[in-house]
């Protein structure tokens, strides 16, 4: 089936003004970036589209959200099948607290998904270059791990060491032109582990543009899906600014 004409292309990356639900399921991906909103709030744009992660034509998925959004919904995940590989935590400088006597939330969950064997799954190994001696030395595993396979790269003092799964990374707030803006610092490791060089990325809630932003800062081509008019207005002026991303993280 033909897909309508993209208001933006670049050659790189390509933008639809639909609804993720009539569209996302006709586009083959290697991986999905998913911020879809969480239905936690009476906010207008804030509500859940049913059965969305069973329309992804993707064997690999990263998706935003809240640990009540993946406990109310996981089901939804799981029918689709959808299988849960493992949780990153981003933390940013502020956040936002809906009542007044609980503990302020400055983090939200990152999933990653998957269907399919892993070992068909695309994933490179996420690493950062602070290796220390107390690091890489290998100690015995605690008897409760069961067996761990070896790293499939070799550590050094300043060397790589495994990417820690808590992501530190300042929001947006201040500049974002969509209310639940990611910055790209948070979005582009995720693209390098999940999707190949050259490949497709497909985010069918694309707000204002930032994983469109770092697929393309990754080398990674990149499909967008926004329904409302203003946020694909906001996605195309970041787009064509290209390099106006302060500090990557916007």
């Amino acid at each position: 089936m033909d897909l309508p004409a993209p208001v933006y292309d670049d050659g790189m990356v390509v933008l639809y003004h639909a609804d993720a639900r009539d569209l996302a399921g006709r586009i083959r991906a290697d991986l999905v970036i998913a911020d879809p909103p969480y239905g936690e709030t009476s906010l207008e744009w804030d509500r859940w589209l049913s059965d969305w992660p069973g329309l992804l034509d993707a064997s690999s998925m990263w998706c935003f959200g809240s640990m009540r959004m993946f406990i109310e919904r996981g089901d939804e995940f799981r029918e689709a099948g959808w299988r849960l590989s493992q949780d990153l935590v981003w933390e940013k400088h502020n956040g936002s607290s809906f009542h007044a006597d609980r503990f302020k939330r400055v983090h939200e969950a990152v999933t990653h998904w998957y269907r399919g064997a892993w070992a068909d799954i695309h994933h490179e190994t996420p690493t950062t270059p602070d290796a220390r001696a107390m690091v890489v030395r290998r100690k015995q595993r605690p008897s409760h791990t069961g067996e761990i396979a070896d790293s499939t790269y070799v550590s050094h003092d300043g060397g790589p060491r495994l990417m820690r799964s808590v992501i530190y990374s300042r929001s947006c707030h201040g500049y974002a032109l969509h209310p639940t803006q990611k910055p790209t610092a948070v979005i582009e490791p995720l693209i390098v582990y999940g999707c190949p060089p050259g490949g497709l990325v497909l985010d069918p809630f694309a707000g204002s543009g930032s994983s469109l932003l770092a697929a393309r800062a990754t080398g990674r081509r990149a499909v967008g899906i926004e329904v409302r008019e203003e946020y694909v207005e906001a996605a195309i002026s970041r787009l064509a600014q290209g390099t106006l991303d302060f500090a990557g993280t916007g």
